[in-house]
């Protein structure tokens, strides 16, 4: 007997195997990262190649012998849902969006995790969107992804233990991942207010921000930080 299963994926990544066939990995939000064989996908009129392209949201089918556990999924049937070809129109938000898919099919090659899929399809649809500035994606990308990942960018307390303030300034201690309060310090309230709003709310709500250019580069980089970038 075999085992089907039909679900919504994204391509992390595909590579060509013999002369046809390529190997896929694609995340999917029911099943974790899965990898997956696409037999003659590369020859001119294979009927699985269109719906199976990156920066998309593609559905499935896939098959495998329930006594082989360990094989490879065999695609049996696409569908493209959702192209974002916007992306393609923008230099910087391809890199991005290229690197976004690296860091979500690290994440979740060891860890099954739903929101990882939720992530990074967020992240496509606001890349698709030209009025998103990129480096709001990519603060809102880190800042929410090592959330996931259990290593949060404290914004509550500094590395005394005490509550941030609005009217105080602090750097931050990169070993110790952690604000440091000092009268002449690099980081303000508005740059923490940002932090706070992007780690507790949609990049839909955070799009619609205005006003950041002033500290966007500082909490892009405290996002960096925080994925040890």
């Amino acid at each position: 007997m075999s085992q089907t299963i039909r679900t919504k994926c994204v391509v992390l990544r595909r590579t060509n195997y013999g002369e046809a066939d390529r190997i896929l990995t694609i995340l999917t939000p029911d099943h974790g990262q899965l990898s997956v064989i696409a037999r003659g996908v590369r020859k001119e009129k294979s009927r699985l190649a269109g719906g199976i392209e990156l920066f998309a949201i593609c559905e499935v089918v896939l098959t495998r012998g329930t006594n082989n556990a360990g094989d490879l999924w065999t695609l049996t049937g696409s569908r493209l849902n959702k192209f974002f070809a916007q992306i393609m129109d923008n230099y910087d938000k391809l890199q991005f969006g290229y690197e976004a898919i690296k860091q979500i099919a690290k994440a979740s090659q060891t860890i099954n995790e739903p929101a990882f899929h939720e992530l990074l399809v967020e992240v496509l649809m606001a890349l698709d969107d030209q009025k998103v500035p990129l480096k709001i994606i990519e603060t809102w990308f880190y800042l929410r992804l090592t959330k996931l990942l259990g290593s949060e960018l404290n914004v509550s307390i500094d590395g005394s233990g005490m509550k941030l303030v609005e009217d105080a300034r602090y750097n931050f201690d990169t070993m110790e991942q952690t604000f440091i309060f000092d009268a002449n310090g690099r980081y303000d309230a508005q740059a923490i207010k940002l932090l706070r709003v992007m780690l507790s709310n949609s990049l839909e709500i955070i799009g619609k921000i205005t006003n950041t250019d002033e500290i966007i580069d500082d909490c892009l980089y405290l996002a960096k930080i925080a994925m040890r970038i």
